[in-house]
């Protein structure tokens, strides 16, 4: 029994390492992503042709020209595609997506359940790319023949409208999975309540349960939009590499993540102003999508509901 109870404390004492080891290594990896991205970063703002100011206010993004020039170097129609993309995708899933939520968590039979939302969390598990093609050979179609043939404006065969639809499909997911979980976290009694004193499902759902479960909710949809920001392969392909300043979806636009890519495999040398610029948009690309998950745990924490 003594050694039952020895071995029974050593293996708890290994798992307990073992556990700590894993959390120190995914610690580690994070800093050495951090350090390695933005040493990087500052070597390329130290440069004597780039300027930050002008980094972040220029609207001219040309860092591949002959020319070495600060007013080459403005990331900001990099980062108004990529909002852009991540606007139009959110305004497309969020409704699905949350319509989705309620449909599974009220309305919908145990067995139901266990066959839609699996296969809603599919869409998940496709790679990017698949994604991108798919805009390619379906969407983009699409689009051109409803806004040329019927409406009879300009549609860029590469354009930000197909990205954020493809998006909106990879992000759905996201948000029904989130979201669901939030609605169903919310106690029966307080759906029973509302009932009682006569009200309908309906209202229920909407004056009752989305308000109570309103926090995790919106943080569903802060992290499905900083997904969006965050994808590469699909954008790359669907959206173009054309970095303007523009609000007409039509258009081809670049994203930060399509630019890295694009430089990626170039022929820029390491240690160049060329090879150094990916790691100062990869760089902002990280703050803004820090910002946001900072923002969604703020919200979480700071609007949740919590029940006896």
């Amino acid at each position: 029994m003594i050694n039952k109870l020895k071995i029974n404390k050593l293996k708890e004492k290994l798992i307990s390492r073992i556990l700590f080891f894993c959390g120190v290594f995914s610690i580690l990896i994070t800093i050495g992503i951090i350090i390695s991205l933005f040493s990087e970063a500052i070597s390329f703002f130290l440069r004597p042709e780039v300027s930050i100011i002008k980094f972040f206010t220029g609207t001219n993004w040309r860092p591949l020209s002959s020319k070495v020039s600060s007013d080459n170097f403005g990331v900001l129609p990099l980062i108004l595609g990529t909002m852009l993309i991540g606007i139009i995708s959110a305004i497309i899933s969020v409704p699905l997506g949350l319509g989705s939520a309620i449909f599974l968590s009220e309305y919908a039979s145990e067995k139901t359940r266990d066959i839609i939302k699996p296969l809603i969390e599919i869409l998940a598990g496709i790679p990017s790319v698949v994604y991108g093609y798919f805009a390619l050979s379906f969407i983009n179609p699409i689009i051109q023949t409803v806004f040329e043939d019927w409406f009879g404006l300009d549609v860029n065969f590469f354009n930000a409208l197909s990205a954020s639809m493809v998006l909106a499909i990879m992000i759905i997911p996201t948000v029904t999975s989130i979201s669901e979980d939030a609605i169903r976290a919310v106690p029966g009694s307080l759906r029973e309540g509302a009932l009682s004193l006569g009200a309908t499902k309906f209202e229920v759902i909407t004056k009752v349960v989305l308000p109570a479960a309103l926090s995790g909710i919106i943080a569903a949809f802060i992290l499905a939009i900083s997904r969006a920001v965050g994808e590469t392969m699909a954008v790359t392909i669907a959206a173009g590499a054309t970095p303007r300043m523009t609000f007409n979806p039509l258009n081809s636009v670049q994203t930060m993540t399509s630019f890295i890519v694009q430089v990626s495999f170039g022929d820029a040398p390491t240690g160049s102003v060329n090879g150094q610029s990916i790691f100062a948009v990869g760089a902002t690309l990280f703050m803004i999508t820090l910002l946001m998950n900072i923002a969604s745990d703020f919200i979480l924490n700071r609007y949740r509901e919590e029940y006896e």
